[in-house]
């Protein structure tokens, strides 16, 4: 009979030491979103070789309901020395449409921001733990500011992408 009831407290035992792991490590409501703000010196609306990341920029998370669009949650950042904002989020936010969008530009001469509707001024981002991934870190794709001007070694930056220069920077 004692046999049985050490097992019994052993089982016990485990049992609440698993039931502590999972409430440390399991389901939980906040998130770090991370990302990268760049430079985009030749205009490509994407990262080349020649892009610098950009200290001091502001970016905001914004998550919206999808139907009615009303305002969920709302969050501003600033970019370290490597271009680098983190925003801690509170909730899960399965049923809204999030998005980084860029806000002001940590250099004045790089702070253009597309208005092409094509290519999007905001990087979605999935802030929930219904999708699969277990970290409770998601990273954003990188955003951009563009010079007013391509700088003259874009040509070359693209002709090594296999892109023709033409169009894209100055000649």
């Amino acid at each position: 009979m004692e046999k049985l009831a050490k097992k019994i407290t052993f089982l016990v035992s485990v049992l609440c030491f698993l039931s502590l792991l999972s409430s440390t490590y399991g389901h939980t409501d906040r998130f770090m979103v991370e990302g990268k703000v760049y430079c985009d010196n030749c205009r490509t609306q994407f990262i080349t070789r020649i892009s610098q990341f950009m200290k001091g920029a502001k970016v905001r998370l914004e998550c919206k309901e999808m139907e009615g669009g009303s305002l969920t949650f709302s969050e501003e950042a600033e970019t370290n020395e490597s271009g680098t904002y983190i925003i801690e989020v509170d909730g899960d936010h399965e049923d809204d449409l999030c998005e980084i969008i860029p806000v002001k530009s940590g250099d004045p001469n790089c702070s253009e921001i597309s208005n092409d509707d094509y290519l999007k001024k905001a990087a979605r981002i999935s802030v929930t733990s219904n999708n699969g991934i277990i970290s409770g870190v998601r990273q954003a794709n990188p955003l951009g500011f563009m010079t007013k001007e391509a700088k003259p070694e874009c040509k070359e930056v693209l002709r090594e992408l296999g892109f023709s220069a033409t169009g894209l920077v100055n000649n």
